[in-house]
């Protein structure tokens, strides 16, 4: 059981580094990488990035990625509770060597970024460059707005999780094609609402990066306004994944022909017993 579980946190770890070390790389270069990147690229790739780590991981461990995703599978899909400290874990461990790689290849220009732009890192103007890894909030979003946000976004993602893994639902697909519609699904929420937050939807994906950048210079400002990042895309992607679970399993599971046909099974026997 423990060499199971030691695959399943490596597998975990190694797909959260990938889709992170991706998606990081797409920012650094639009950022300082003097890229011509656009914004509908840049979600594409994050979209992209997460599909890759889910194959690469969703056979030894499910592909969760996000401890978002974990703790929702534990309160509504009976993942295992023994399991969900170490797959956490894991992911946030994931994204700070993700974050670490990505720094260390692209130092230079990152650097030269912040001394053309007079960036100081451990001041408020070191945000420009700790957004390559992090996330902040657009101007003028309030902390419960930018909350909601991060909330709604990962309620859909996890509505959508569960919607194409699901062997009940006849409308899932199949050969892989649900590590593409997750990754699609990011690419989407990144698209219409992802400018206002970073698109956050994963606590590993900001609070493991950010645990980094603490460490590399920037200090406590990496923190962000009204202490954001230890709050917004921490517990807003928790408390969104929890609630999109809420929904599919109370809203949707109940009507699939199967459901439906037991439930009526049941009430037949019940009738006859009586």
């Amino acid at each position: 059981m423990k060499k199971t579980l030691l695959g399943e946190c490596l597998a975990e770890f190694v797909g959260t580094y990938i889709f992170l070390f991706i998606g990081f790389g797409s920012v650094e270069a639009l950022v300082a990488g003097g890229s011509n990147i656009t914004w509908g690229e840049l979600t594409l790739t994050w979209g992209l990035a997460v599909t890759l780590g889910v194959f690469i991981a969703g056979g030894v461990s499910g592909g969760h990625l996000n401890p978002a995703v974990t703790l929702a599978l534990a309160v509504w899909n009976g993942f295992e509770r023994r399991k969900v400290i170490p797959f956490i874990v894991s992911q946030l461990i994931g994204g700070f060597a993700a974050a670490a790689s990505v720094y260390f290849l692209c130092r230079s220009g990152i650097l030269a970024f912040e001394q053309a732009g007079g960036i100081v890192r451990s001041a408020d103007s070191g945000w420009g460059s700790a957004g390559i890894f992090s996330t902040f909030p657009q101007s003028g979003l309030t902390l419960f707005q930018a909350g909601m946000v991060e909330m709604a976004m990962t309620a859909v993602l996890m509505l959508v999780i569960l919607a194409v893994t699901d062997s009940r639902n006849g409308a899932a697909p199949k050969l892989g094609l649900a590590a593409i519609s997750i990754g699609l699904t990011v690419m989407l929420l990144g698209t219409s609402f992802g400018a206002m937050t970073g698109f956050a939807m994963n606590p590993a994906r900001d609070f493991g990066p950010r645990l980094f950048l603490m460490l590399a210079g920037w200090g406590s400002s990496v923190v962000g306004p009204h202490y954001y990042g230890l709050i917004v895309p921490i517990f807003g992607p928790i408390i969104g994944a929890i609630v999109g679970g809420g929904i599919y399993h109370k809203l949707i599971v109940p009507y699939y022909p199967s459901a439906v046909n037991a439930s009526e099974k049941e009430e037949s026997r019940e009738q006859i017993a009586s």
